[in-house]
């Protein structure tokens, strides 16, 4: 079992930054690749971006690609998801996620075995 706790979010106005971190607990971090998404009110969970194991190969929505920077420290545990040029459009709760079988459908919720409880991020006009 993995626990995940989002932490950074907040209020910001539009083209301003935040970062976002997810700490892991539980069992070993090692092997997880990690991904985040979100969801606004009345819309479904949507990729955000992912990042393998070995932090080398990332992967982003086109919506934030050139914005957005996910990473990672293992040796904290922790993955970050660094938000520049925040938009109005980027409101939404964030989530982190964990998958363990390394999975090619990256862009799907159905692959990530554990999920944190999600961070709110408001951007304002």
């Amino acid at each position: 079992q993995v626990q995940l706790v989002e932490s950074g979010g907040g209020l910001v106005q539009a083209g301003g930054s935040l970062r976002l971190s997810c700490a892991a607990s539980g069992r070993t971090f090692n092997g997880y690749a990690m991904g985040w998404f979100r969801q606004a009110p009345g819309k479904k969970r949507e990729f955000v971006a992912h990042i393998r194991w070995s932090g080398g190969v990332t992967y982003y929505a086109d919506s934030v690609k050139g914005r957005f920077t996910i990473s990672r420290d293992n040796a904290k545990n922790t993955v970050y998801l660094q938000m520049n040029s925040l938009k109005p459009e980027d409101t939404a709760i964030y989530y982190c996620a964990a998958d363990s079988r390394d999975s090619t459908i990256i862009a799907y919720p159905s692959a990530y075995e554990y999920w944190g409880q999600g961070t709110q991020v408001t951007v304002s006009s």
